[in-house]
This record gives C-alpha cells, sequence and structure tokens, in this order.
C-alpha cells in the first residue's frame, strides 16, 4: 500500500509516517499544505492520501476542498481525513462526493491508537469508509432516521452495504452482476423504507449510511 500525508504540523506530519511504516506501509510523498497535497498525488499515484482539513493558508477547509478535488480527479484515490474537531459538514460532503475509492474521517485523537488507526488506513485503501464514531453519532443525532433496517431483503441489505463501503451505483451493479437500473429500484426501495423522503437538506444516501454504520 502506498499513501501520502498532508499535515502542516511537522510533528504530526512525521508522527503518522514513522507509525505506518512500523506497520509495512509505504509512505511515498508527504505535504504541508493543499496545493502540495494534489502535486505529490498527481506524481506519485497512491492507493491512500492522508489529509487535514484545515491546512494553509487560511486554516479552513483547504484540505477538505483538495480532498475532494482529488476524489474527482482519481476515482479510485482512498481518502482519510483527519481535524482537530466534530465537523459534521465534511463527512457529508465526503460520503456526498464521486468516485470509487475509500473515504474516511476521523478525528486526531484517534491517531494515539495505533491498532485502530492502521486499520482504518487499510479499510480506506480496500474501498471501504472508516467515520469517526463522535461524527456519526453526531449526525444520527442531529439528522438520522430510525433504522428500519429489518424491513430490507437480502438483496437490499446488499445494496446499502455497498454503498456504505463508498461503492457508486455503477460500481455496485459491477459488483452484484445487475444492470444500474436495477441498483437504482434497489436504492430508491431502501430509501423508501428507511424513511428517507426526497427533498429538503438531507441527503438521503449520506442517512442511509449512517442508518447501516449506527446498526454496526
Amino acid at each position: 500500500m502506498r499513501v501520502v500525508i498532508a499535515e502542516d504540523q511537522a510533528l504530526l506530519r512525521e508522527g503518522l509516517a514513522a507509525l505506518l511504516s512500523e506497520q509495512g506501509i509505504e509512505v511515498v510523498a508527504q505535504a504541508e499544505d493543499a496545493e502540495g497535497l494534489l502535486r505529490i498525488v498527481g506524481g506519485h499515484k497512491p492507493d491512500v492520501a492522508i489529509v487535514d482539513v484545515r491546512m494553509p493558508p487560511t486554516f479552513t477547509d483547504e484540505g477538505l476542498r483538495a480532498a475532494l478535488e482529488l476524489r474527482d480527479r482519481f476515482p479510485g484515490l482512498g481518502v482519510l481525513v483527519l481535524s482537530a474537531y466534530v465537523e459534521p459538514v465534511y463527512t457529508a460532503e465526503l460520503l456526498r462526493s464521486e468516485g470509487e475509492g475509500g473515504i474516511g474521517y476521523l478525528l486526531k485523537e484517534r491517531v494515539g491508537d495505533a491498532r485502530a488507526f492502521v486499520e482504518a488506513v487499510r479499510r480506506v485503501a480496500a474501498g471501504g469508509t472508516a467515520l469517526d464514531r463522535e461524527v456519526v453519532a453526531r449526525l444520527v443525532g442531529e439528522r438520522g432516521p430510525g433504522t428500519e433496517l429489518a424491513s430490507l431483503s437480502p438483496r437490499e441489505r446488499e445494496v446499502l452495504e455497498l454503498i456504505a463501503a463508498g461503492r457508486t451505483n455503477a460500481a455496485i451493479a459491477r459488483s452484484l452482476v445487475v444492470t444500474p437500473g436495477a441498483v437504482e429500484k434497489h436504492v430508491t426501495s431502501i430509501f423508501a423504507k428507511l424513511g428517507l423522503e426526497a427533498g429538503g437538506d438531507d441527503h438521503r444516501r449520506v442517512l442511509a449510511v449512517l442508518a447501516w454504520l449506527q446498526a454496526g
């Protein structure tokens, strides 16, 4: 596995690189700002980019914007975003973004649990989803639907599991060897059974994933 790291704090950046290297994960390049991140991903073609949400020059959302641009330019790239704060809106943007690569959003304090952090990196590299439990709890509490997962058919549960793993409808169709139209029908049925009505600010795909994660 090949990884790049974008983090403006040199000590944390070097610590992440050392931790991953000890676990046999190759860190091919590092950057301290969003511009540098875009450059090293284009040059090294890694499997995963680990990105700080807030980086120079304004320390607002440069890292997140760069991560979303990378998912658009490199659909198979896994992106794991790190943040010092619980910012659910950023998680929602990641889940809404196009791309077949894995996605993750973790609080920086989770890095202290080396085993869990490395597992999250590996999960994202494999195309899965790694969301911080505090972010999931906040989103479910503020916006989430009831978890009526028992009403889903076995095929619908398969589809939802693949959605939670970060797959697009086209990728789900390939995985299940069905037509994209069949997947779209399953997705529509899932939304209906979970009580996710069209319209409003809530993004139904995001909330369906949260229902799946909450159910474990």
